[in-house]
């Protein structure tokens, strides 16, 4: 019998409770879902309640024992898959002074003007505050979303609540405060304060003063593998684990979903596509690529980074499509009835949509898709971008915009590679995850697309707690190392590029892709610009 480790993978709207077992592979025994609201208000705030996080916990940890005969006696260790950069403020009981600031709050716009929209600027940042950012933390705040812009607003808005502050903690330290009485803050979680000195692994003196936040609100650094504290006896009777079990510190999901993808070593690449998307490479170094929007986050491994890329909308562009294209929503010509005797057939639409168009030839018929649903991050920075059909003719179906959809999200994946190799070089072989990696079809395309070797593993929805797991399994020694993790995570398949059908269809439409930002991004800004 292995070891057996509880993962919480914390996301935006919703939490899953994994028990997975590690013994020569890794694989989830059970597991249990609960979602929770994400507060959205006029001025651009959003905001999270912690108590719905813990609730969550709660709930899910009991169901999963329900499921299995497995005892909470039996669990080695917890650990976190999260989402990053949240701003949760507490005393020094831990009870937040206000609740939880999610990454996507962006309503401090006046505070961060005050703060560096003054003296010479580049990327509306004084440059006396820019250049040191840089050189320290290996990156800027300079994104009105950056948690450091809700710290100043909580100050200005809320001063009373303010002065009642004792440490700074993200999503998953409230979480591990909840369980343990202790404030940690994990590296790579650190890293995401942008307030973080990279090279000398401590929070800046300098970066806080320039940027105006106390120092002694930041708790003591650990590693994701480290023990973070036990189970206290309140913890103990309200989430149903056994007192004293350990709790590990985990990463931010950026950087777990790569540890559960098994690509851990310096050099490996995994490619994500969930509602978003992204392509992360393991290196040693900090490396930056402004004009690409690419950067290097601090890696749950200890000594490692990140190299990053991201794009706003992937999976969400084939939700999209199933929503308003497969699904006729006038319903005239489409008896949805039907609907129901498909999802009995295929585990889901979307399984059915890709089996359909696979029939299709590759090249959609010369349709060309762009994914900027929601504006577009790397390798260009535009709010104003969004999606379009290019090149429809009378002979152009349903289907024909489905299989497109699908090829423009890969044409912009390998848009992102391309733009990666220019200063790290991405892996040959790569591995897929997400809800994406779920379906064959997809697989084998991205692969076509971009002539890399594609591997899946199992549950590739699910790596982000395996990614929480593997760092407990580190922890407790029943994984060597990081650069181990992949033997306890092998791939389930392997999908080969058909470079003949690389080079006779997608070469072409991928170099005719690249041009249609710069020729619409003028009417994009017209025409979105001030909505």
């Amino acid at each position: 019998m292995g070891k057996f480790v509880l993962a919480y993978d914390v996301g935006t709207t919703g939490l899953k409770t994994c028990l997975i077992e590690i013994d020569k592979n890794m694989k989830i025994i059970a597991s249990a879902n609960e979602g929770y609201k994400l507060y959205v208000f006029d001025d651009g705030g959003a905001e999270q309640d912690p108590e719905e996080w813990w609730q969550a916990m709660c709930h899910t940890t009991k169901a999963v024992f329900e499921k299995t005969s497995v005892t909470p006696e039996q669990i080695e260790g917890v650990s976190f898959c999260s989402q990053a950069q949240g701003l949760v403020l507490v005393d020094k009981d831990g009870v937040p002074v206000h609740r939880a600031f999610s990454y996507m709050d962006q309503r401090a716009t006046a505070e961060m003007k005050k703060c560096v929209a003054n003296g010479l600027q580049v990327a509306g940042c004084n440059i006396a505050k820019l250049l040191p950012a840089l050189m320290i933390t290996g990156a800027a705040p300079i994104s009105v979303k950056d948690p450091v812009w809700k710290y100043h607003w909580l100050r200005a808005h809320e001063p009373e609540n303010f002065a009642r502050v004792y440490k700074w903690l993200d999503v998953k330290e409230y979480l591990i405060c909840r369980m343990t009485g202790e404030f940690v803050m994990t590296y790579d979680s650190a890293f995401g304060t942008e307030m973080y000195d990279y090279k000398n692994k401590c929070f800046s003196n300098k970066m806080c003063k320039l940027f105006e936040v106390n120092p002694e609100h930041f708790p003591r650094l650990i590693n994701s593998t480290d023990c973070a504290g036990t189970v206290t006896e309140k913890a103990s009777a309200e989430l149903g684990l056994a007192i004293g079990t350990k709790v590990f510190g985990g990463g931010m999901d950026a950087n777990l979903i790569g540890v559960g993808a098994g690509s851990t070593a310096v050099g490996d690449t995994h490619i994500y596509s969930g509602t978003s998307g992204w392509i992360g490479t393991i290196t040693e170094k900090s490396v930056v690529d402004v004009s690409h929007m690419i950067a290097a986050t601090v890696a749950a491994q200890p000594g490692k980074f990140n190299y990053f890329a991201e794009m706003e909308t992937s999976g969400k562009c084939l939700e999209w499509v199933k929503d308003h294209i497969a699904l006729d929503e006038v319903g005239v010509y489409y008896n949805k009835v039907h609907i129901t005797d498909v999802e009995k057939r295929h585990l889901s639409l979307f399984s059915y949509m890709t089996e359909v168009v696979a029939k299709i030839p590759a090249g959609s018929g010369g349709v060309i898709f762009t994914p900027w649903l929601h504006g577009n991050r790397c390798p260009f920075e535009d709010p104003y971008s969004r999606g379009m059909f290019f090149n429809i003719s009378l002979e152009t179906g349903k289907t024909e915009l489905i299989r497109a959809v699908l090829e423009g999200v890969c044409y912009h994946k390998r848009w992102m590679l391309e733009s990666c190799a220019i200063k790290v070089k991405p892996s040959d072989t790569i591995r897929f995850v997400g809800g994406g990696a779920l379906s064959d079809f997809t697989c084998q395309l991205l692969a076509d697309v971009t002539g890399h070797r594609i591997e899946t593993v199992d549950s590739p929805q699910n790596v982000g707690a395996m990614g929480a797991a593997a760092c407990v399994g580190v922890g407790i020694g029943a994984i060597e190392n990081f650069d181990k993790i992949k033997d306890f995570i092998p791939a389930s398949k392997t999908f080969e590029p058909n470079l003949k059908l690389k080079a006779e269809v997608y070469d072409k439409q991928f170099e005719v892709f690249k041009t249609l930002y710069k020729t619409n991004k003028k009417n994009f800004g017209i025409l979105n610009a001030n909505k």
